[in-house]
């Protein structure tokens, strides 16, 4: 009788979870009638969890099934599952200094890379970092270039060769681009290679943002979150994993003139290679051409995504929200 009435309440407390309802927000607007393929019109976008100053860098941990997620302002790096909702998972996250860094110290993009570790975007602490998950305690990737302390590294990528890339813009900064504590002349995108030298790939962009990789690795794209040229670039890598002479993929400075708000931010690759990325009015969706398939408007500024739980749901840092859309692909190499 006891593991008949045992088993009533696992399947009672498995179908409550299945059935709990979530309040949902925005809209999908379809450029390209491909887009339908993609994110069905009977979508729902669900609102997970609220109250946060600036949501960013969401990473699924496949191995525990829980979303990660930094509140930059906050200094800290929350945890969100399904069971049992919303808890701190690492405070500091990004700054371990006395006083007040800036308004943005703490930690912003992050992935699982493939040891399993957390790779962290530190501003405050101006590196890239691993922690592994199971017993914490942080390394540092990579604080400096040539001698000079990073800005603040933003967003970060493992490609499958074990290298990581990642974009160096000013946020993190007290003073942003003005600040008198920065050492280099750009705003760079990076590659720190497996014996741990790092190497500038990209030193031309005014606001190097989110990045990601087309699903053979052979392509890197990264966001420009600059509202005079608010755009996406496309990187062809060498078979040494250095980038050649960027192209554009799109320009969407013209829904800026159009009163859309936000920047061309995190994005991530779907298994077809198309593109899923914040920016003006919400998320972007293009295809690899570069051609607009959709748009996720959520009326909120919006930061950052992954894909989560089978590989085919969306998750997205939408200011002070943490949102979550199912669609009909899956993320590339899930």
């Amino acid at each position: 009788m006891k593991c008949s009435l045992f088993l009533l309440i696992s399947i009672f407390a498995n179908m409550a979870i299945a059935q709990k309802s979530y309040p949902t927000m925005g809209k999908i607007i379809y450029e390209d009638p491909a887009f339908e393929k993609l994110l069905p019109k009977d979508s729902k976008i669900e609102v997970l969890a609220s109250g946060f100053e600036w949501s960013e860098g969401p990473v699924w941990v496949k191995d525990g099934e829980y979303l990660l997620f930094s509140d930059v302002p906050k200094n800290k790096v929350y945890k969100w599952e399904e069971k049992t909702g919303l808890s701190v998972f690492l405070e500091p996250s990004g700054y371990t200094g006395l006083g007040v860094y800036s308004d943005e110290p703490g930690s912003n993009g992050l992935i699982i890379d493939s040891k399993g570790r957390l790779v962290s975007c530190e501003h405050g602490d101006r590196r890239i970092s691993a922690m592994p998950l199971n017993i914490g305690g942080k390394i540092t990737l990579a604080d400096n270039y040539e001698g000079k302390r990073f800005n603040s590294p933003n967003d970060v990528v493992e490609h499958t060769n074990g290298s990581y890339y990642f974009t160096d813009p000013p946020y993190g900064l007290m003073k942003k681009h003005e600040d008198p504590t920065r050492e280099l002349p750009y705003f760079g995108v990076y590659r720190i290679a497996k014996d741990g030298k790092v190497s500038l790939q990209v030193d031309n962009l005014t606001r190097p943002n989110g990045l990601a990789f087309s699903p053979d690795g052979k392509t890197l794209y990264v966001a420009q979150s600059d509202p005079e040229k608010a755009i996406w670039m496309s990187y062809p890598l060498d078979a040494d994993g250095n980038a050649g002479k960027g192209t554009l993929l799109y320009d969407a400075t013209f829904m800026l003139k159009k009163g859309f708000n936000g920047l061309p931010d995190g994005l991530k690759i779907d298994k077809d290679g198309n593109l899923w990325s914040s920016g003006p009015g919400g998320m972007i969706i293009l295809s690899p051409a570069g051609k607009l398939l959709g748009r996720i408007e959520m009326g909120e500024l919006t930061s950052n995504c992954a894909w989560g739980n089978e590989g085919s749901t969306l998750y997205m840092t939408v200011d002070g929200y943490v949102c979550r859309v199912k669609t009909n692909t899956k993320g590339a190499g899930w």
